[in-house]
């Protein structure tokens, strides 16, 4: 089962490793992780492949939980992913990352609702779970209204599906899941 609490520890593990590994930034640890330091570990981290060793290297120990399972999302066609998405609280998100073009070419600290009008102006390209998570996101002020809203809705795997709409193709998602927009028109859906 893709929601028992191994399968939730595990990606919560894997979202800890892929930021350290795609941003520079080290998220749920127990503490303080100085620019330099994650920077470090990020090079070690992209030479071995593994996180445990970076976490012995540093003295870290991880605190999971700090990550809160926000959505689940599982295409049902070829190729498709089926991932988690977590909210944690950074604080002010004032931390240090820089570019280096090896799982990044651009990095920026941006509200949910900034990062939707630079989508729509092209600056940026967010694929359509992104899409539809900024959107949700962009509705709250704080971490905490986020976590109010996780529990009004529960999380469930959401299945996207191509839906007819006066005659022409909508990628949808069902309702009930804290989306304030469910869909868009298929041809216009960027699918990664």
């Amino acid at each position: 089962m893709p929601d028992a609490p191994i399968e939730l520890a595990a990606a919560r593990i894997a979202a800890i490793r892929e930021t350290l590994e795609e941003t520079g930034l080290m998220v749920a640890v127990r503490q303080p992780v100085s620019a330099p330091a994650a920077a470090k570990a990020r090079h070690m981290l992209l030479k071995d492949g593994r996180l445990a060793p970076v976490l012995a290297q540093f003295g870290w120990e991880l605190e999971p939980e700090r990550l809160t399972l926000y959505a689940h999302w599982c295409p049902p066609w070829d190729k498709g992913f089926d991932t988690r998405f977590f909210v944690t609280d950074l604080g002010t998100g004032a931390v240090d990352v820089t570019v280096d073009a090896t799982e990044n070419t651009r990095l920026f600290w941006t509200s949910a609702s900034h990062a939707i009008d630079m989508a729509d102006r092209g600056e940026i390209s967010v694929i359509f779970p992104t899409r539809r998570n900024l959107e949700r996101l962009a509705r709250f002020a704080n971490h905490d209204d986020a976590l109010a809203d996780i529990a009004r809705h529960p999380v469930e795997r959401i299945h996207p599906r191509i839906e007819l709409v006066d005659g022409e193709e909508w990628l949808m998602i069902p309702d009930g899941h804290g989306y304030p927009v469910r869909g868009q028109v298929k041809a216009s859906a960027d699918r990664g």
